[in-house]
């Protein structure tokens, strides 16, 4: 365990030097650095990764494909959009009355309209499921390019929940393991940055708790170690695995990254989507997500801005969720919102956040380097049920793509007339992550490699027909 002292009168360095125990998605950070001095390194050199990073928008719940970017405006009154629509910046193009910002966007990303993940409950899929070898993406990811960055030591797989960048929401993380790694192995589980996350689980603070959870003072501690321990000739007493270890926590590339205070204030301004923070009496109409809706609009815009500060430091995968299984479930059943309020209470902070992070990459010049996939575990039934409300859909889901070399102002595929299904070819789960392989990795090169056949096969699914 590493321990810091905040007695007031000092820190221990040789505390926090046991740092060997501290342990990154469940492996010792020393024990990993010794591994792979001893020979056990990844399972190829980084000469396979294109350079591009993904951030995957994790919808959990299940976003309906009508009230985002399939409105079918033409469509009965119990089939179309429950709100009004919203004119694209792509001619003939239109999405639904809470994607207002996106909409004049459209002509930097590509929505698929034919996409569906053949499943209708609520898991994790395709983050982790049968299609990604029940293995986190980002674990896949790592498991060919390291655990870590070899220039800057960050992790090169993160998962972003809301508490990593907002201390007063409300907990929750989803159904479904995000740590899951499958055959690839505990040392390439993703870094949780936030209270709850493996680093801070293994950081025993002697700290109020009130002073835990203030994140700049936890930063601060940091801080003053890396001062003290720069002054401190006793790490020469420590063996090669230590140091690096010690060099991950203190080197600032992580605590640089994760504190937003460092960024520009405009910009941290313009991914602030607190102002869309949903009515109480929303939060207690859907008695089983008290607080959650809230929670998605504090939080949202701020994880996608950690998540690109992230990619900027070398993470080369990062989960962003938006906190609870069902933000995006809108049964209208008394546990969640019907389709209109829920809209109003999610759907205008995600149409801000996602808006707000393509100006970004846009301004930044990093939109061939990050590509960003927002979608959920499924779609939303065509016909709105008798409270207002939409049920699962495992046949047709929405999916948004953008940057990373993706298509822009481009819809790609076409459902029925009643949004249900595709109306010719479907793309499914294996095809976006052929998709995402193919933008992170030389594939030519990964098929040469014995060790990577595994990853080398879920590669040979089609990536998403015109997406490229």
């Amino acid at each position: 365990m590493l321990t810091i002292q905040t007695s007031d009168a000092y820190s221990t360095r040789r505390h926090f030097l046991t740092a060997g125990s501290l342990a990154l998605g469940g492996f010792s950070l020393s024990s990993l650095f010794t591994a792979r001095e001893a020979g056990a390194k990844p399972a190829a050199s980084t000469s396979l990764d294109t350079g591009k990073s993904v951030i995957f928008l994790f919808q959990q719940g299940g976003p309906s494909q009508f009230e985002t970017f399939d409105p079918k405006p033409d469509a009965p009154q119990e089939i179309r959009t429950v709100g009004g629509l919203t004119k694209t910046a792509l001619p003939g193009v239109y999405f639904g009355d809470t994607m207002q910002k996106l909409a004049k966007l459209a002509d930097k990303f590509t929505v698929v309209r034919s996409f569906a993940t053949g499943n209708g409950g609520h898991n994790i899929q395709p983050i982790v499921g049968p299609d990604s070898l029940n293995t986190n993406l980002g674990s896949l990811y790592s498991s060919v390019v390291g655990a870590t960055h070899p220039a800057t030591s960050v992790p090169t797989n993160a998962v972003v929940f809301p508490q990593a960048v907002c201390n007063d929401v409300t907990k929750g993380q989803g159904r479904g393991d995000f740590a899951a790694t499958g055959s690839v192995g505990a040392a390439f589980a993703p870094f949780i940055p936030g209270e709850g996350g493996n680093l801070q689980k293994d950081l025993r603070l002697n700290l109020t708790r009130e002073r835990f959870q203030d994140r700049r003072a936890l930063l601060a501690a940091f801080d003053q170690l890396r001062e003290e321990t720069n002054a401190d000739t006793n790490l020469k007493d420590f063996d090669r695995g230590q140091r690096q270890a010690c060099e991950v926590l203190l080197s600032g590339s992580v605590a640089d990254a994760l504190d937003l205070t460092r960024e520009d204030p405009g910009i941290l301004a313009k991914y602030d989507t607190a102002q869309h923070v949903a009515p109480h009496d929303w939060n207690r109409a859907a008695r089983g997500k008290r607080g959650y809706y809230t929670g998605h609009a504090k939080a949202l815009g701020k994880s996608l801005l950690l998540a690109r500060r992230l990619c900027e430091a070398g993470c080369g995968f990062v989960t962003v969720h938006t906190g609870y299984e069902g933000v995006w479930d809108m049964h209208a059943d008394g546990n969640n919102l019907n389709m209109k309020d829920g809209m109003e209470a999610v759907g205008r902070s995600f149409d801000h956040a996602v808006a707000a992070f393509i100006e970004d990459l846009e301004a930044r010049g990093l939109s061939d380097k990050i590509m960003l996939v927002a979608t959920g575990e499924m779609g939303r039934t065509p016909r709105l049920n008798k409270n207002g409300g939409r049920d699962h859909w495992a046949k047709l889901a929405p999916l948004l793509l953008y940057g990373g070399g993706v298509a822009q102002g481009k819809v790609i595929g076409r459902s029925t007339r009643d949004g249900g299904e595709a109306d010719a070819e479907s793309v499914g789960t294996p095809n976006l992550i052929s998709t995402i392989l193919h933008t992170t990795f030389d594939m030519g090169l990964v098929r040469l490699k014995p060790a990577l056949g595994a990853i080398s096969r879920l590669g040979e699914a089609k990536p998403i027909p015109g997406v490229f």
